[in-house]
């Protein structure tokens, strides 16, 4: 229990997929205009990354290895990571016409997405077994979605503020960005 607490802490803080491994950049960057939409997009990506951790290793454990398929990982990876994405899509369609239409292009980028495949290929490389891939890919699902939020909380105040011209927009996105990676820094005392 305790290495999973500590897998769980080091993946979300530590680790933090956007401010540490800069994986995810895209919705990172993307989707945190509002607090709504990077909140939607958080949830998402906690979906994907949980349901993908599991489903790979699953695969993985039992028809890759057992076959010896193994080189086929990426590829595999890709399309259960697409049909995930698919599911989110269709589900937020249905049940939340607002977030779909206001996470826009972003959603389907999931499926791009470098985190969810990085996090399905580290499981693996890991050799964790099925509760570990599942509270790893949680936990950097929730990371993303706590520097998404933050991110954009911080946008949102920064529209209000009277930044030099050639700093709005992108660029003081990013020197945010690159602030709040190095406050997340500081949590690498804790493991």
């Amino acid at each position: 229990m305790q290495s999973l607490i500590l897998i769980a802490i080091g993946s979300a803080f530590v680790n933090n997929v956007v401010l540490s491994q800069f994986l995810g950049l895209c919705p990172f960057l993307g989707v945190s205009k509002k607090i709504n939409t990077a909140a939607g997009m958080g949830v998402a990506v906690i979906f994907v990354i949980t349901l993908s951790s599991m489903v790979t290793w699953v695969i993985n454990r039992f028809v890759l290895i057992s076959l010896g398929l193994t080189y086929l990982q990426t590829i595999v990876f890709i399309l259960v990571i697409a049909c995930l994405v698919q599911i989110v899509e269709t589900v937020l369609k249905k049940f939340s016409p607002a977030l779909y239409k206001a996470l826009g292009v972003y959603l389907p980028l999931i499926t791009t997405n470098c985190a969810v495949l990085g996090v399905a290929l580290t499981n693996v490389q890991s050799d964790y077994n099925f509760i570990t891939s599942t509270v790893n890919g949680f936990s950097i699902a929730v990371g993303f979605t706590v520097a998404i939020i933050i991110l954009a909380g911080i946008r949102e105040k920064t529209e209000k503020n009277d930044i030099p011209k050639p700093f709005r927009g992108m660029p003081i996105t990013l020197t945010t960005a690159g602030l709040m990676a190095i406050a997340f820094f500081g949590f690498s005392g804790l493991i």
